[in-house]
């Protein structure tokens, strides 16, 4: 790598497995993936979370936020998160279906996109409490490009009770 490094924060998530380990394991592969496309660098606790938008219809997830140190621009950022998720078996269905692997591009650095299939910040992160609280554990005095607003600030709005420390990675 010679270029220059953009810090992107990676929001991972699993909740398809026959029991924890395999969601953990799922886990371990993406952020073994990441490695191909930049530098992985501070990792979050592993949190057990109830599935987002869809209450009892789904086994819960394990979620976590990597630090990725990349040379990839946002529209191949994202594609490479695509790809790697294709790697590990994830089938796309439907929208906030369960999922062997989730990867989420959050932010990059302090850019701003809106464009169909590549919008950075992530469009939904200041209400998602499944991804606050582990990016909280890691950055919490980083500010929301666009917004503003710290992370923490963005986590004391929404209701975090769903979120629990699973006690497994790292």
């Amino acid at each position: 790598m010679n270029g220059e490094l953009i810090t992107a924060y990676i929001g991972l998530g699993s909740n398809l497995g026959s029991h924890h380990g395999d969601r953990a394991r799922h886990l371990e592969l993406a952020l073994e993936a990441l490695g191909s496309v930049g530098i992985v660098g501070q990792l979050s606790s592993v949190y057990e979370t109830d599935a987002w938008g869809v209450p009892d219809k789904q086994p819960d997830y394990l979620n976590q936020v990597a630090v990725l140190k990349t040379e990839l621009g946002p529209t191949a950022l994202v594609m490479a998160m695509l790809k790697i998720e294709a790697d590990i078996g994830r089938v796309r269905t439907e929208r906030y279906g369960a999922r062997v692997i989730d990867l989420d591009v959050l932010l990059l650095g302090d850019v701003v996109i809106d464009e169909p299939g590549v919008q950075i910040p992530h469009p939904r992160l200041h209400q998602r409490a499944f991804v606050l609280v582990p990016l909280t554990e890691i950055a919490p005095n980083l500010v929301h490009p666009g917004s503003g607003v710290t992370i923490e600030e963005l986590l004391g709005r929404v209701e975090s009770g769903g979120v629990r420390i699973a006690g497994i990675g790292r």
